[in-house]
């Protein structure tokens, strides 16, 4: 590691980040701990962070307890993405009225006034956004809200010290540590007698904030901390996935007899898509007023998961949950491949902690690969 535009900023100095920001006219968003969880919200200052919390995640399992009291970032991911705010669970597209003289004005709504500036944004999640960049920037049907609301925002990056028991973002080459696509990237080190953070940046956005803190030189030392740090949540790593062939064995397992037996337990809930930081599916409506003279068109998430997103004419593609679960882990981990380049999974671990009944992607993927090929025949 180079010690290239790496500098130390001491925790005391943390606020002068936020007033930078927001000098620049940023919309600062950040971890916050609410009810019960941490997610993403507005925040203006350090005081505004889930400071001093950490997490203990398992299969269906998500609770939040005392930490560190002098530590800022001492957990990981909780049911938020950054996608939240890039792809909104629910947008106006836009609206229409007819008008006295028979004629129709049609209004697209107005952009968020402010760009986002992300402080807190983990490994895997930087992924998801790069994988979710080939989906809605690709050069043929570029989405503008998406598009927008992406070359605007600022990233604040923070390397992972720490892994929760369902992360596997090693597995996946999605972490722990930053790489590339951020702006700035903060470590934070904590000992006994020292409190601050390693910051290095990746971008000209990057390196002119960096010249409106107070910043000091980084020492080999320091850097070496930073090092350290990382490792530590590589050492940790809650779960593991051998990707080796993984997409072809999820093609030659497509009637596999696990699909049959997720189909006993998966509740159709489709929580893991929505916590999922790379699904984008969507659905669109078209609302009126009684008197007609009044429409809008809305786009919300939607999943995989229901009987009516695969719905054709003359009815749904996929009828059973087990055809329904297959559907969701083969695109993730296979046919997403062929459709943008890479997996679409970053091994964050939210479709285990926040699935109700506590199936695990990773043990899934073993099973399938333990009974490899079984051609049971999955009812669609």
């Amino acid at each position: 590691m180079t010690l290239k535009n790496q500098k130390l900023l001491q925790a005391s100095d943390f606020d002068a980040l936020f007033s930078v920001l927001s000098s620049r006219g940023y919309s600062t968003v950040g971890p916050v701990q609410r009810d019960g969880a941490i997610v993403y919200e507005p925040v203006t200052e350090v005081g505004d962070l889930a400071v001093g919390w950490r997490d203990n995640q398992g299969p269906g399992s998500y609770q939040l307890e005392a930490g560190d009291q002098r530590q800022w970032f001492g957990f990981n991911n909780g049911p938020h993405s950054w996608k939240k705010f890039l792809f909104p669970a629910k947008v106006k597209l836009w609206e229409a009225d007819r008008q006295t003289d028979a004629g129709v004005e049609i209004r697209q709504p107005a952009a968020p006034q402010k760009p986002f500036a992300f402080i807190g944004v983990r490994a895997c999640d930087l992924k998801a956004m790069e994988i979710q960049d080939r989906v809605f920037l690709n050069d043929a049907h570029p989405d503008p809200i998406y598009a927008e609301r992406r070359s605007q925002a600022l990233i604040v990056a923070v390397n992972c010290g720490q892994a929760a028991n369902t992360c596997f973002c090693t597995s996946m080459n999605a972490g722990p540590r930053v790489t590339a696509g951020f702006d700035l990237a903060l470590t934070e080190i904590l000992s006994p007698a020292a409190h601050y953070f390693v910051v290095e940046a990746r971008s000209d956005r990057g390196l002119d904030l960096m010249q409106q803190l107070p910043l000091t030189e980084a020492k080999p030392e320091h850097i070496q901390a930073a090092e350290d740090c990382s490792e530590q949540a590589v050492q940790q790593m809650g779960r593991t996935v051998d990707s080796s062939d993984l997409q072809a064995l999820l093609y030659r397992n497509y009637n596999n007899e696990r699909w049959q037996d997720l189909a006993q337990r998966c509740l159709d809930c489709g929580n893991c898509t929505m916590a999922c930081p790379t699904c984008f599916c969507s659905k669109v409506e078209d609302i009126t007023d009684l008197t007609g003279d009044h429409a809008e068109r809305w786009r919300e998430w939607d999943s995989c998961f229901t009987m009516d997103f695969s719905y054709l004419h003359g009815g749904s593609l996929r009828t059973s949950t087990g055809a329904r679960y297959r559907q969701w882990l083969t695109h993730k981990l296979a046919t997403w491949i062929d459709q943008f380049g890479s997996s679409g999974c970053v091994g964050c671990g939210r479709c285990i902690s926040w699935c109700p009944v506590g199936i695990d992607l990773t043990e899934e993927v073993r099973l399938i690969r333990e009974n490899d090929n079984n051609n049971i025949e999955v009812k669609a």
